[in-house]
């Protein structure tokens, strides 16, 4: 019984976790865009400022032509940290490889 329990807490936190990993640059308060890594209070500000101001962002270029400091690199950056355009990441970012799967690509080299 125990067991059972203790799965379905960890059930529910890591499905939590995830839900977590990807942010909606058109849905995000400023804090869920800080928490992304390479977004800070300026740019965090800036998108929001923008968003108000322009409405949703179409594509990830409509992103980068409006909100300042946000170009090639690092909107693939970001979109490796978990944000998202209208839920879609950078075209051409390949999503991050587990631990495993880096390690066994690394070996077979």
């Amino acid at each position: 019984m125990l067991k059972k329990v203790f799965f379905a807490l960890a059930a529910v936190f890591f499905s939590m976790n995830f839900a977590w990993a990807q942010v909606d640059v058109n849905k995000a308060d400023q804090a869920a865009l800080d928490s992304i890594k390479g977004i800070g209070p300026t740019t965090s500000r800036a998108i929001l400022d923008e968003r108000k101001k322009g409405g949703n962002f179409k594509d990830w270029d409509d992103l980068q032509k409006r909100v300042k400091g946000v170009g090639d690199k690092s909107a693939e950056k970001l979109s490796q940290a978990g944000l998202t355009v209208n839920g879609t990441p950078k075209s051409g970012v390949a999503k991050p490889a587990t631990k495993k799967v880096a390690a066994k690509a690394k070996s077979e080299k």
